[in-house]
């Protein structure tokens, strides 16, 4: 590893080999994708790849990281003005904006086999934030029926995120919105009674 990791050359280097391997898992299976692949799409060497990273798959663990990271970040800058107006909308807003901005990363990470354990996470960090979102909104007595409903509204709403990309986000992002809080209150309604 490099002695100053945030050295603009290596910050670069490394966005770079992530665009790269990006690219190559839009074309092929990550299971396909080599080391040399990857450096070579990104216009280097393999000795610069590995003063980066061990291999691809801890290169891939890199850019989920720093996708949770960076969504983690935008919740939190947003959840007690969603605590507040006892609504979604003030979080769910600046989260699809994030989701357009990386429409193309997520699309890949959506799609393949190995990113499972993205989206797991994803939902993971939806359904911890979601949990106190309930319990300010909602103060739940059976805990059993509060993880039914963050699992039903954690993956509707990555479902509904790949749903849009799919369909190329024709539907205006405030239908989106409006589609996401109409189903979490109908949700809400039939399981807890606001507090």
């Amino acid at each position: 590893m490099l002695k100053n990791p945030e050295d603009r050359r290596a910050r670069r280097s490394r966005r770079l080999l992530k665009e790269s391997l990006l690219s190559l898992m839009g074309q092929k299976a990550f299971s396909e994708i080599s080391v040399r692949d990857v450096a070579e799409g990104a216009d280097m060497n393999r000795g610069t790849f590995y003063l980066h990273y061990s291999g691809t798959a801890e290169l891939l663990q890199s850019v989920e990281e720093e996708l949770l990271e960076e969504l983690q970040a935008l919740i939190d800058a947003h959840i007690q003005e969603t605590m507040a107006g006892g609504t979604v909308r003030p979080v769910m807003e600046p989260v699809l904006d994030f989701a357009v901005a990386h429409r193309d990363t997520l699309a890949v990470l959506f799609a393949g086999s190995v990113t499972a354990d993205f989206i797991q996470a994803l939902q993971e960090l939806m359904r911890r934030n979601g949990a106190a979102l309930v319990e300010n909104w909602f103060h739940p007595v059976d805990q059993g029926q509060t993880d039914y409903f963050l699992s039903f509204l954690t993956w509707g709403f990555i479902g509904l995120l790949k749903e849009w990309f799919v369909q190329d986000m024709t539907l205006p992002r405030e239908e989106l919105i409006a589609a996401a809080q109409r189903l979490a209150d109908g949700s809400a309604e039939s399981l807890f009674s606001k507090g």
